[in-house]
């Protein structure tokens, strides 16, 4: 009666890593539970979804080709486009959220064009909002750019309006730091980088007022909800984040988050079970408005046991 933090499903976002072929559900080794799936399987996934009162996902595309460009994250046929079409198709309900950033799709695995040895901001963005307008054109419900150029918002928010889709919010990974617990999510979508590491344009993880400025930018390029990745070492900026700028607010509760609990859990170390709901309830508790999450199908289950 007196709980003042309470998390439902509707608190919750599903990461659906999308993959080409029929038939295809490929295990993540390191994230136990989790899957690469063909579209077809993808349609399986959202029927559960469904069942669990969770209506919104976070789609990152594997593709068959890699190139320097990434050229396969912006193709109208990409794997991460077709994935959306036919979700919007049979779920129209189904809030489709989409990853955009290029290191999935290039053969470096950095987020952006190289050249010399650095990843060519500028040029990078406009191939940004080319992916972005693409993504809405098949029916993406709202972007995400997680690749932490400078500027980007910007260049999205205008090539959506320029393209008749000036009413498409954008979810901005704000603050998103250099940090170690990407690991396992790298496993997933084969994207680490080639060479060198991405602090050159991800956050340094001892910075705090740096973020509040990525964070004001962003909004003022246009930005409709803000995000703090990762979550759990991150509490105090979610935290600061929604007292200073009381937008929406969005934390990733990242691959890396995931995995250590499941492997603990396996281990007979910890319940699996009450530390994941701790865990979530502690983000939203901090400011999180919305909770990116591969535990979400088992929390939507929880909660939907304890209003029973």
């Amino acid at each position: 009666m007196f709980a003042e933090t309470l998390l439902s499903a509707h608190d919750l976002i599903y990461p659906i890593f999308v993959i080409g072929g029929a038939n295809v559900r490929n295990p993540i080794d390191s994230m136990p539970g989790i899957f690469q799936l063909s579209v077809d399987n993808v349609l399986r996934e959202c029927e559960e979804l469904r069942s669990l009162n969770l209506n919104s996902v976070l789609l990152f595309g594997i593709p068959e080709h890699k190139d320097e460009r990434g050229t396969s994250g912006y193709a109208e046929d990409g794997i991460v486009q077709k994935g959306i079409a036919e979700i919007k198709k049979n779920f129209p309900e189904m809030l489709v959220i989409t990853d955009v950033c290029l290191c999935e799709y290039t053969s470096h695995g950095h987020c952006g064009v190289i050249e010399n040895g650095y990843v060519v901001n500028d040029e990078t963005c406009t191939l940004l909002a080319e992916q972005a307008v693409s993504h809405v054109r098949a029916g993406a419900d709202m972007v995400a750019p997680s690749d932490m150029m400078d500027g980007r918002v910007g260049a999205i928010r205008t090539a959506l309006d320029q393209n008749g889709f000036s009413a498409t919010p954008i979810m901005a990974y704000s603050a998103k730091y250099a940090s170690a617990f990407y690991g396992p999510f790298r496993e997933a979508v084969g994207s680490a980088p080639q060479f060198g590491d991405r602090k050159s344009y991800q956050m340094d993880p001892r910075n705090s007022d740096e973020a509040m400025r990525e964070i004001a930018l962003d909004i003022r390029e246009g930005a409709d909800i803000v995000m703090v990745k990762p979550a759990l070492s991150y509490l105090d900026i979610i935290r600061r984040t929604k007292d200073e700028f009381n937008m929406p607010v969005a934390a990733y509760n990242v691959s890396g988050e995931y995995s250590m609990i499941k492997a603990a859990a396996e281990r007979g170390w910890i319940d699996g079970e009450r530390v994941m709901m701790e865990s979530l309830t502690s983000i939203k508790r901090a400011g999180a408005d919305v909770i990116i999450t591969y535990f979400a199908k088992e929390a939507a289950r929880l909660c939907q046991d304890r209003l029973r």
